[in-house]
């Protein structure tokens, strides 16, 4: 596999971790996952983290997860470019979705403890929280495949297109639902 392919099929694999932050947005609304409790004075998640936006998020990466695994069975994907076969492949994608979502959320709790109030810049974590957390939950699911496609030959070559792409998608997005009067701040 070139690099260029490793590439692209690394940021194929993971928009199942990319989609459920921005979907999170549109479904968001609601009951906070907190309650409206703090700790040690500070909110434990804020208002931003709700079950709808948390639920929701995670199962539109899911549901276009789904649609990848249906696709590379249709299509006979290599196995670079696949989450792997039912159910397995089930497994690493609900990681992927929920990991995201998980990780954003503990993202939240880390700025709550650093002051970081809702909506203010945290650089690095705001684009990353909800890949470390993709990354923690699939590689306790199944650590071979993110061997096998990040890690392990020319396949690095997609896991740094992928973290360089992050941070401009998760601008962009940002952008747009700024725009869309769905977030408060266009960061």
């Amino acid at each position: 596999m070139s690099p260029l392919e490793a590439a692209l099929a690394g940021i194929w694999l993971m928009l199942p971790a990319l989609i459920p932050n921005s979907a999170a947005v549109l479904w968001g609304g609601g009951k906070p996952m907190d309650f409206g409790r703090s700790w040690r004075g500070e909110r434990i998640l804020g208002d931003g983290k709700t079950w709808r936006g948390f639920f929701g998020g995670a199962l539109t990466g899911f549901a276009f997860g789904v649609i990848q695994i249906a696709s590379s069975e249709l299509f006979d994907f290599s196995d670079s470019w696949s989450h792997g076969n039912w159910p397995r492949a089930l497994w690493i994608i609900g990681a992927l979705a929920f990991g995201s979502m998980i990780g954003d959320s503990a993202g939240s709790f880390v700025k709550r403890r650093l002051g970081v109030g809702r909506g203010d810049k945290a650089p690095i974590l705001d684009q990353y929280n909800f890949v470390i957390g993709a990354f923690v939950i699939v590689t306790i699911v199944h650590t071979h495949w993110l061997k096998f496609h990040y890690i392990d030959g020319n396949q690095i070559y997609g896991l740094i297109a992928f973290l360089v792409l992050v941070p401009l998608l998760h601008r962009g997005v940002n952008i747009i639902g700024y725009k869309m009067g769905k977030k408060d701040v266009p960061w």
